[in-house]
């Protein structure tokens, strides 16, 4: 039983904004407080003692594990050499320079130059300023729409909340903004004509893509954002074929690509980028929760060489370009990066993240093949998703009101596995830290099964 009553769960209540919580209720104490006070590999405890195996890392974050010292002294380290200077107008630190080379030396080969916020959310706000300037650099002042998808993340900003293709994001915000348009999910489990295979349903995407662009005029439309694998809008890797039919239609469009790789960037995959896995041709990268594994916050844009060189033009031709944030390439974030990194190498994080998540979705495929409410497993690396229906067979869906997600997720965090109840479905999402062994992953399946016996019967 977690305490609600002191003077910490008081102070809380009183000052705390918490993101994504139904502020009146936590308010009024009607959902409690949990104090995270330490965590080590992939378990964390809080103030009362209870530990839990976090299958989530954090928000699919803490990709190398908890309680890494190796991080903790080089941020520690760096603090005490020098905890910040600014990166504006040509400075740097060893750290931020360093980790810029590390993050180039593992980016798709055409990748250029990488710049640096702290969130997901700035990076994306950066690519699209950066998109719009390099139009009117070349000319096209008319290039400036985004084509997102329904049900990608891509933050929650004015601009990058509107990318995003979630409801929750937009309902009451004003959101999504004019210069934002979006095109169908890959998201074939939701598919409306049940026949089709996934090739005839990429082939669908790809149309209503094209039709879109035919809609809007192709020279209106600077880019085209999109997440590897879907994350927040249920964790659906793509069907077979979609990501080269979308670059060829982007390609004879003249539309730029963004690879959102916040979530699949650096190793969630089993491969470095999501962008080799699938083999895209991004214009720019976002970076984000794998750089540091949340250690520190930390972002990056990573710009192409086709954009760098007319980035460069536009500064010949304008004078320093007016971008900038105040934290850029913070020292103490960067010394984070540069510690995780090497140790994602040296422990061979990703090949754990690839074969153990390959065990992960297989024991809980199995576990589940049979289940009547269980309509799909899904996933790819160290993500996995499990979608549930009130009736598998005729696909039908349960009543959203009745909130299974969420009262299945309850159910694990009591018997002390921590699984995400993601948005618009009753969905169950896993993505553990890259260091989970195969023990581990059967007590995630298990607690799984229980739960969800426990809810549904």
């Amino acid at each position: 039983m977690l305490r609600n009553d002191d003077d910490l769960a008081q102070w809380d209540r009183d000052n705390f904004f918490h993101p994504s919580t139904h502020l009146a209720q936590h308010a009024r104490g009607e959902s409690p407080t949990r104090i995270i006070t330490g965590a080590s590999g992939v378990h964390i405890h809080d103030r009362d003692g209870v530990k839990m195996l976090d299958a989530f890392a954090g928000l699919y974050c803490v990709n190398a594990g908890y309680g890494r010292t190796e991080v903790a002294d080089a941020i520690s380290e760096q603090a005490h050499a020098l905890a910040y200077y600014h990166s504006y107008v040509g400075h740097g630190t060893e750290a931020s320079i360093t980790l810029a080379k590390m993050i180039m030396d593992r980016a798709p080969a055409h990748m250029s130059k990488v710049y640096f916020g702290l969130s997901g959310s700035d990076a994306n706000e950066t690519n699209v300023k950066l998109i719009w300037y390099y139009n009117n650099i070349l000319g096209r002042p008319e290039k400036k729409k985004i084509i997102s998808r329904w049900r990608g993340y891509h933050g929650s900003g004015l601009m990058t909340g509107s990318l995003t293709g979630l409801s929750l994001f937009h309902n009451k915000f004003d959101l999504p903004l004019s210069n934002v348009i979006h095109t169908d999910a890959p998201y074939y489990f939701r598919r409306d004509n049940r026949d089709q295979t996934e090739a005839q349903f990429t082939a669908q995407c790809v149309a209503a893509l094209e039709a879109l662009i035919a809609r809007e005029g192709a020279d209106t439309i600077a880019a085209f954002v999109g997440e590897p694998v879907l994350g927040t809008g249920g964790i659906v890797p793509p069907p077979a074929g979609y990501w080269p039919a979308i670059q060829a239609v982007l390609d004879k469009h003249d539309i730029l690509l963004v690879a959102d790789e916040v979530v699949t960037g650096f190793g969630r995959l089993g491969s470095m980028f999501g962008s080799d896995h699938y083999g895209m041709k991004p214009d720019f990268i976002t970076i984000a929760k794998g750089l540091t594994s949340a250690y520190a916050p930390l972002s990056g844009s990573i710009v192409s060489d086709k954009v760098w060189k007319v980035l460069e033009q536009g500064t010949d031709e304008n004078g320093p370009i007016g971008h900038g944030w105040t934290y850029s390439a913070h020292p103490i974030c960067a010394a984070a990066g540069v510690a995780n990194l090497k140790l994602i190498d040296d422990l061979k994080l990703i090949e754990n993240a690839k074969t153990v998540g390959a065990y992960l979705n297989k024991t809980m495929t199995e576990a589940f093949a049979d289940h009547p409410n269980v309509g799909e497993v899904r996933g790819e690396g160290l993500l996995c998703a499990v979608e549930f229906a009130e009736d598998k067979d005729a696909h039908v869906l349960f009543d959203p009101s009745r909130k299974i997600g969420p009262q299945i997720s309850a159910a694990m965090a009591e018997a002390g596995v921590i699984a995400r109840a993601m948005p618009q479905g009753d969905i169950l999402g896993f993505a553990p830290p890259f260091c989970i062994t195969k023990d581990e992953v059967d007590t995630v399946v298990a607690t799984t099964v229980g739960a969800v016996k426990t809810v549904l019967g």
